[in-house]
């Protein structure tokens, strides 16, 4: 227990918390605003393996989003198992990965996060009026005289998915390490009144997707860009378990090359609705890497 309150005093100082440590109970209480919190952890603090469940879980399994990727259910069966694996072989070069998360696997996440970190100022919209991550405008509400399925579904998302957000991070691992090449953001969230001043419909950068794209190399030109793109989606297709297009249910996507020739879109609009809810999106790097501490008001 009092390991487990060290990483939670020293993750509540990176998310700017100041918790006064229970040790007893293992709670952490902090007093922001006139309100009272208690703090728990609840990433991070116990190992994890097949057969295990909850939210720790769930957590894992969005982290892992890019390596292999499995639906975030909260259940570790043998699709997160080999999440796992594949994360211990590939980044942590482990020459024997048992698929079991403790100390040196939580390292080695907080160790991606950092050494793949994301600026939110380049995944916000850029309409300049809305907070950067839409106004929650026209949830389940629908595109005139189209089925009612996520491509067309009107809403603004309170932020971006984690779990494209932290397959964009697999990306650029892969891509660097595998490809020898650097990804760079290229289009983040867009709401309804940057639609509305470029003229455009789509709702998937409402939340569901991201556009990357790598930098061209002296010599290089528009038919090396392609080239690269069509290798990024292949590489990641079998690293990550993208899909090409949007048939499958419950799988990443990438637009086809017909679509993006010179970049790549990722997004999560094949998934079901119970894996779009509102809590799997994030405005902030603190809300995204954050989930190794929660809090809950009690005051």
């Amino acid at each position: 227990m009092k390991n487990a309150d060290n990483k939670a005093m020293m993750l509540a100082k990176r998310l700017k918390f100041s918790p006064v440590v229970d040790i007893q109970c293992g709670l952490q209480k902090n007093s922001e605003k006139g309100k009272t919190w208690r703090f728990f952890v609840q990433f991070g603090a116990s190992t994890l393996r097949r057969g295990d469940a909850g939210e720790a879980v769930e957590e894992l399994q969005l982290r892992l989003a890019g390596f292999r990727g499995t639906v975030w259910d909260g259940d570790f069966g043998p699709g997160t198992e080999l999440q796992v694996i594949a994360f211990q072989k590939d980044y942590m070069k482990d020459s024997r990965p048992d698929g079991i998360v403790g100390p040196q696997t939580y390292a080695a996440l907080r160790e991606f996060a950092e050494d793949y970190f994301i600026e939110f100022s380049k995944v916000a919209c850029p309409c300049g009026a809305c907070s950067g991550f839409g106004q929650e405008r026209f949830k389940n509400e629908y595109r005139r005289s189209k089925p009612q399925i996520e491509a067309y579904h009107n809403y603004e998302y309170p932020g971006v998915h984690k779990a494209i957000l932290h397959s964009y991070r697999a990306l650029m691992f892969y891509a660097f390490t595998d490809l020898k090449t650097q990804a760079f953001l290229t289009s983040g969230y867009r709401c309804w009144i940057n639609n509305e001043q470029k003229g455009r419909k789509s709702t998937n950068h409402m939340g569901k997707a991201l556009d990357c794209d790598f930098a061209l190399q002296t010599g290089e030109d528009k038919r090396d860009d392609m080239n690269r793109c069509e290798d990024v989606r292949g590489m990641m297709s079998e690293k990550a378990n993208f899909q090409i297009g949007w048939t499958g249910r419950n799988r990443k996507s990438f637009e086809p090359a017909s679509i993006a020739p010179t970049w790549i879109h990722m997004d999560v609009r094949s998934y079901q609705p119970m894996y779009l809810a509102d809590h799997y999106f994030v405005s902030s790097i603190e809300e995204l890497d954050g989930a190794f501490l929660q809090k809950e008001l009690i005051a």
